[in-house]
């Protein structure tokens, strides 16, 4: 897999080829459809397909206090891509420069000088150039005009479990999450949400509790809302061997300020791991991946109050998980 990062790098893309652009935050099933799409088109052809996506997100230059909270950090966003894609990813760097091109500019002096596709595929929501003044119709004029052709991807539905019908979205996603609904969010995503970073020191009261937590750094994503959720963890001694790893051990998440201990805690992100002693696994990379809300955080009298509902937690998450044990 090509990855692509510096323009003086974009003369190894094949003239003619299928291109998808899009800042793919999240790799949703909306978005799978577009690169699954291309990638078709591109196999149909003989060609290569490319995916160029962006970093950061242009909001984060232009209104850093309005740029929306990360579904997928990019090392993971980019392992979600090479799923889908053929042979070739480009990362363009956002920069104010870049964000001021016209729609006509980006196509004439990006596009068509440093890319030259045949084809571009994209969602029917998609926009580019300063303003997002382009959309797909834009796009589709300027591809008539360039020789390039355009085609568009119907946005994605899915079915509720209110039985509601709703187009997925990363910003719709961004919300289900924020609420907690991460069993909502996994259908939109086609896998549960997943948080990583390195393994950090707690403050050791699970372990005195009987219940000894993995306790994760707060990583630059989105979290979800406060509670207790069923869900599965990976570890690995670094993030590049944490991504390909498919180990899945069930657990039981607590996202929270232990109020039960006072009011002056700051936000833990902890796993308790349904299996047995899994040994010291300090300075780790950890993923949880989010699978259902279990309840609210809420503070207990008495630690003995915390430690009989964290058992009834370990029991719904088996439960949620489908465990045997």
């Amino acid at each position: 897999m090509k990855i692509l990062e510096r323009f003086a790098e974009f003369g190894q893309v094949q003239a003619g080829c299928i291109l998808t652009i899009g800042n793919f935050d999240g790799v949703h099933v909306g978005h799978q459809e577009i690169l699954r799409t291309a990638r078709r088109i591109a196999a149909q052809r003989g060609v290569e397909m490319v995916v160029m996506t962006f970093e950061p997100h242009p909001v984060a230059i232009l209104h850093p206090e309005q740029a929306p909270g990360v579904l997928t950090p990019l090392p993971l966003k980019l392992h979600l891509l090479q799923e889908y894609a053929d042979n070739c990813i480009i990362v363009l760097e956002d920069n104010r420069d870049l964000l001021k091109l016209s729609p006509a500019q980006f196509v004439d002096e990006f596009l068509m000088a440093a890319i030259r596709p045949a084809a571009i595929v994209e969602g029917e929501d998609f926009h580019f150039g300063a303003g997002r003044a382009g959309d797909v119709r834009t796009l589709a004029q300027f591809g008539r005009e360039k020789g390039f052709e355009v085609v568009v991807v119907p946005s994605r539905q899915i079915e509720l479990t209110t039985g509601q019908t709703l187009r997925v979205s990363s910003t719709i996603i961004r919300y289900m999450i924020e609420g907690g609904h991460v069993a909502e969010a996994a259908r939109a995503l086609s896998r549960p949400y997943r948080l990583l970073g390195p393994i950090v020191s707690g403050w050791g009261r699970g372990r005195k509790l009987g219940f000894p937590t993995l306790n994760l750094s707060r990583p630059e994503q989105i979290l979800p809302a406060e509670g207790v959720y069923a869900g599965l963890v990976e570890t690995a001694p670094t993030r590049e061997e944490l991504l390909q790893k498919q180990e899945h051990i069930p657990a039981v998440f607590s996202l929270g300020q232990a109020r039960t201990f006072g009011d002056q805690h700051p936000l833990l992100i902890e796993a308790h791991l349904l299996i047995g002693n899994v040994g010291d696994l300090m300075g780790q990379w950890m993923a949880m991946d989010f699978v259902q809300h279990l309840r609210s955080q809420h503070k207990f009298n008495t630690p003995e109050e915390l430690v009989a509902q964290i058992a009834k937690d370990c029991d719904a998450a088996r439960q949620a998980l489908q465990m045997d044990y």
